[in-house]
Formats: C-alpha cells, sequence, structure tokens
C-alpha cells in the first residue's frame, strides 16, 4: 500500500478520533452550556475549520513557562498585600448594604485590599487624558510604570513619549510593558527603538509564536491600562496610548471614545504590584514594592467621603470566573438603576439573565454600545442578545459620535465600575484585566454625568420597531453568534 493510500484511510480516521475527543472533552469540560453548544455545531458544520480553530483557541492553555512562573510569584505578592492590610491608616474596613457582597468577593478571592483616602478625577477627552499623563510625567522623581495593550506613535502620544525621555535623562527609571499583538507595530518602529536607546526599558507581553500555537494560546492578551508614577499617582480606564485622531483612522467607525481616571492616594500601590507582577512574569526582573504612601491631607479619616477605592485584578491564573462573578454581584445589588457601556457585548448567558431579571424586577436598566464597530463579528452577534433585552425593559441606546470604547458600570448612581473589561467572553476568560471599583457619591456624580453626556449622543431603540428588523438580518446574527466562543 503506498503513502497515498495510507493518508486516505488514515486522515478520516484521525479527523473522527479528534472530533469525538473534542466532543466528549466538551461534555466535561466546566463552562456555560452556550459556548458548549458554539462549539459543538462549529466542529460539525466546519469540521476542519472547527477543529483547527479548538486547537488553536479552545482551552485556555498559559504555557509551562507562564504556568511555573506565575505559580512562583503568587506567594510573594500575596505577602506583599498582607503587608499593605497591615497599614491600619489605608485599609477601609466599612461596608455598606451596596458594596459590601462585592468588596467582600473580591477581597476574599484576590486578598487585594480596599484602600481609602484616594483623590479621584475622569478624564474623558484625549487631550486632557495625555495632558495630565504628561504634566505628571515631568514631575516624576523616581519611577514611571506602564502597561497598556496598544502603543501607537503619532500625534499626542509623542508628546508622551518626549516627557518619558525626558524624566529618564533626569533619572526616573521608566519601564513600559506592553502586549506584543497589540503594539506590534510599535515594537519596530523608530520610535521604539529611540526610546530604548534613552534608556526607557520596554518589554513584550505575551509574545506570539505561530509554531507553538499548539503548545499555547495564542490569543491571550495583555489588556491592562495602567500608569503609576512614583507610587504616589495612577492611571487606569479604557484608553490606549493612542491619539484617536490618528489610530485605525480605516475602520470607518470614527474616533474611539475612552475615559481614564486619575488616581491620587495611596491605592496606586495596588496598581504598582500588579505591574511589577507583570513585568516579572513578562521578563523574570524583580521590581521594588513599595508600601502606599497616606493622603491624609486630601481625604482625613474623620471626613465621610473617602474615595474607596477596590481592585479587581482578573485573567487566566487568577480566580476563575471572577470578573463574570463581579459583574453579576454588582448587577443583582441594583435597587434603582443600572447604567453600563461596553463597545464589544457578547456576555455570557448568566449575565444577561441577571439584567433581564433586574429590568423585571423594576429597576432602570440602560445599555449604551457603539451602533459601529471595529469588529464585524461582534457588531452582529451582540444583536442576539437585544430581543431578550429590551421585552424585559431594558433599554438599549446606541452611541453615533464615534467609536464608544469606554468599559463602565454604574448601580444606584453610588457604586461605579471602570476598567478595561468588555462585557464578552475574551475578557472574561482570556485577557489579563483590571478595573476598579468605588462606592463613592462625589465619584459616581462624575460617572452619572459621562453616562449622560453618552446618551446624549446616542439614538434609544424602539421594542417594536427592532422585531420587525428584516429576516436577513436575523439569521446573520444568529450565524455570527454560533462563533461567539472566538470573539
Amino acid at each position: 500500500m503506498d503513502f497515498e493510500h495510507i493518508v486516505a484511510y488514515a486522515l478520516p480516521i484521525v479527523m473522527w478520533a479528534l472530533i469525538v475527543s473534542i466532543t466528549l472533552r466538551q461534555l466535561t469540560k466546566r463552562q456555560s452550556s452556550t459556548a458548549m453548544l458554539s462549539w459543538l455545531m462549529i466542529i460539525y458544520l466546519v469540521p476542519v475549520a472547527g477543529i483547527f480553530a479548538y486547537l488553536i483557541f479552545g482551552e485556555i492553555n498559559l504555557g509551562k513557562r507562564r504556568v511555573k512562573a506565575f505559580k512562583l510569584l503568587q506567594p510573594k505578592y500575596a505577602q506583599w498585600f498582607q503587608q499593605i492590610k497591615q497599614q491600619k491608616n489605608v485599609i477601609d474596613s466599612d461596608r455598606t448594604l451596596l458594596s459590601a457582597p462585592l468588596f467582600d468577593l473580591a477581597q476574599n478571592r484576590l486578598s487585594i485590599p480596599c484602600m481609602q483616602g484616594n483623590e479621584l478625577h475622569i478624564l474623558d477627552t484625549p487631550e486632557s487624558i495625555i495632558k495630565s499623563i504628561v504634566e505628571d510625567i515631568q514631575r516624576a522623581k523616581t519611577s514611571i510604570n506602564m502597561v497598556f495593550y496598544i502603543w501607537a506613535d503619532s500625534g499626542l502620544v509623542n508628546e508622551v513619549m518626549t516627557a518619558l525621555i525626558d524624566a529618564r535623562r533626569r533619572g526616573v527609571n521608566v519601564h513600559i510593558l506592553l502586549d506584543y499583538v497589540g503594539s506590534r507595530h510599535f515594537f519596530n518602529s523608530e520610535n521604539c527603538r529611540y526610546m530604548r536607546e534613552n534608556g526607557i526599558e520596554i518589554a513584550e507581553a505575551l509574545h506570539v509564536q505561530l509554531f507553538r500555537v499548539f503548545l499555547r494560546r495564542i490569543d491571550l492578551r495583555q489588556h491592562r491600562k495602567i500608569i503609576v508614577i512614583d507610587n504616589e499617582i495612577a492611571y487606569t480606564g479604557s484608553m490606549n496610548m493612542v491619539d484617536p485622531k490618528f489610530f485605525k483612522q480605516d475602520s470607518n467607525v470614527g474616533e474611539w471614545v475612552d475615559v481614564m481616571v486619575r488616581i491620587n492616594g495611596p491605592v496606586s500601590s495596588v496598581l504598582n504590584g500588579l505591574h511589577a507582577l507583570d513585568w516579572e512574569l513578562e521578563t523574570e526582573q524583580k521590581l521594588p514594592l513599595s508600601l502606599p504612601v497616606p493622603n491624609d491631607n486630601l481625604y482625613p479619616l474623620h471626613t465621610a467621603n473617602r474615595h474607596t477605592v477596590q481592585i479587581l485584578a482578573t485573567g487566566p491564573g487568577y480566580p476563575e470566573d471572577l470578573v463574570q462573578q463581579a459583574l453579576s454581584t454588582a448587577i443583582f445589588s441594583a435597587r434603582e438603576s443600572i447604567f453600563i457601556t461596553s463597545p464589544y457585548f457578547v456576555p455570557s448567558q448568566n449575565i444577561t439573565d441577571a439584567l433581564v431579571t433586574a429590568a423585571l424586577r423594576g429597576v432602570n436598566v440602560t445599555l449604551i454600545l457603539p451602533r459601529k464597530n471595529d469588529s464585524l463579528m461582534v457588531g452582529w452577534a451582540s444583536r442576539t442578545y437585544f430581543d431578550e433585552l429590551l421585552a424585559a425593559g431594558v433599554n438599549i441606546h446606541l452611541f453615533d459620535r464615534g467609536l464608544l470604547h469606554t468599559k463602565s458600570v454604574l448601580i444606584d448612581n453610588k457604586l461605579a465600575l471602570v476598567g478595561t473589561v468588555n462585557m464578552d467572553m475574551r475578557s472574561f476568560l482570556l485577557n489579563y484585566e483590571v478595573t476598579m471599583v468605588v462606592e463613592d457619591e462625589e465619584f459616581a456624580n462624575e460617572v452619572s454625568l459621562l453616562h449622560e453626556n453618552y446618551q446624549q449622543g446616542s439614538v434609544k431603540l424602539d421594542y417594536q420597531r427592532w422585531v420587525k428588523r428584516p429576516m436577513y438580518k436575523r439569521i446573520i446574527e444568529k450565524l455570527f453568534f454560533l462563533f461567539s466562543p472566538l470573539l
């Protein structure tokens, strides 16, 4: 029997064995029924492409080196968080009925303490964000640490680069960690080389090697956005290090609309610790861990409004399902209102059910989503949820002034979540993300004003008109929804 005949007989057997193996894995794997059915549909409808996709994307595999390194580093950082808890002047022990479940969940699963005495301000335009960052960099004395998914040259970003180089020349240590895929063009740029030549340390996170696609997932991404200056000033939010006037102008969605929160206070040290952990995981180089600096001059302990912040750090290796548990807890705690903004809306069934239940029990639930999306698949798949949500009384507003990229949740105009988490399975399961949780009336008012501004630039969906949309659109929505495990 020649080689061609052997292949002709062996190939169907191998295909059959892979399909059976994947099917058994799906039936025994701990996951949502929606994800299981989607994978099975893909594998049985397009077997070759489906099997190939599953072998690359179907399992959350960090790779042996990363798993080992993360396990070795966890005790070190857990001990450091315990040291922070001993700083009683910056630790918040108060709990209200609204915040207690979410704060307790975060601390029990992450051991990251809740910090008080922080000054918080939302910056909602690229100009105000970059201006504030540059001014703080110009005042830096010892260290500047950054984590970003995307760093793209041009426009306002060059002002940040210039400020960083000036800071390094005066002796400030600068460490920048960037996702390999999101920032791949920057790594090959003249500006990246110039920054490195001037002493700025720039490291790649989650480097992709195509010849190892079957050994570890290549679509795990470092999606955090963090800046920490001198362990005292920090930024986090949804904006990458890009200038929207130049970024993805060919995607036909308009300029990206983002926010960053400027933090002045002790919770900056927690974000600094997350940067140090990410940096050591990628480079095996240790960065100094400094305890928080009290900010009693801003919000003394006897004041009523102390700007308490809880940091949620999530991603592969972190407590499983924490993002979905935190969002569900926040949604179920609502008694009056829920406002959510997200650029990518393909949530789990648990989150969908929580939103529907909240609306049915009389909570005013409002989603503000972009009308145009830079992801064709997400744009269509997200619409499959609209029928059920609208029927339950959820308000859906489609934003028309660009790609609304802000990720935020506001509960009862008191409890706010702002960060990098999208309402999709990629953020829930695959990406390294960070979210700040704040129960503070002053900060909640800033978030509320932000949402009001977004609503003014949006059009509310009408349920009666929505259900009359053409049948071909419903079919396209369902077809793209089948690929939700890959979105």
